[in-house]
């Protein structure tokens, strides 16, 4: 009967220990994974608006949630050269998810993938960046387009699909659409209350 009894207290104690490292870890680490968070979000922001690097990029919230960025080349908020917005589609096997930024008359300055999940080898080979080169190759294809109406060239459009990847290259190219799109849409809401943006894209 004792045996019978240790079982579920020996169980209760270990269970019990392993909540409480598991908590200890989470707490210990949240902070340096939220800084580390923070680190990246920042740095895909300059490199999508890389004109706004060595000024300031402000969020435009609408409550707690952010609609879009605006990018100054001068910390004092003088010289708005673009904004930024973050969007996603879903590829072969996972939701992608991008920021684009573009200048004040449309045309991307800059396209970061965020998050994906693709199939290595072929469809995560949207982020591949090849030998000698500094940006991933796919990617870069969207700087100095317009991004209202891209298309991959299986499509007609002009961005050209990684080899095996159709469905991930359509997915990054419809997110950039979409994003352009729905930018598009925010500032002009945003011009019609106030006169303070320089040109509705």
């Amino acid at each position: 009967m004792k045996d019978l009894l240790k079982l579920p207290v020996i169980l209760t104690i270990v269970t019990v220990v392993a909540a409480g490292a598991l908590a200890y870890v989470f707490n210990t680490t949240k902070p340096k994974i939220e800084a580390e968070k923070r680190l990246v979000q920042e740095q895909a922001l300059k490199q999508s608006l890389p004109k706004a690097a060595k000024g300031v990029i402000v969020p435009v919230k609408q409550g707690d949630k952010i609609l879009y960025y605006k990018g100054y080349a001068s910390p004092d908020t003088t010289d708005l050269v673009g904004y930024i917005v973050l969007s996603s589609a879903h590829g072969y096997s996972s939701t992608i998810e991008v920021m684009i930024g573009v200048d004040t008359t449309g045309v991307i300055q800059g396209m970061k993938i965020l998050s994906q999940s693709e199939t290595p080898g072929l469809g995560a080979k949207i982020t591949e960046v090849k030998y000698g080169d500094k940006w991933p190759w796919f990617q870069h294809q969207f700087i100095g387009k317009k991004g209202d109406n891209l298309q991959v060239d299986k499509d007609g459009g002009e961005i050209k699909s990684v080899t095996g990847a159709t469905i991930s290259s359509r997915a990054v190219t419809k997110a950039v659409r979409e994003g352009v799109q729905k930018l598009e849409k925010l500032l002009g809401k945003k011009s019609t209350q106030a006169n303070k943006l320089s040109l509705i894209l």
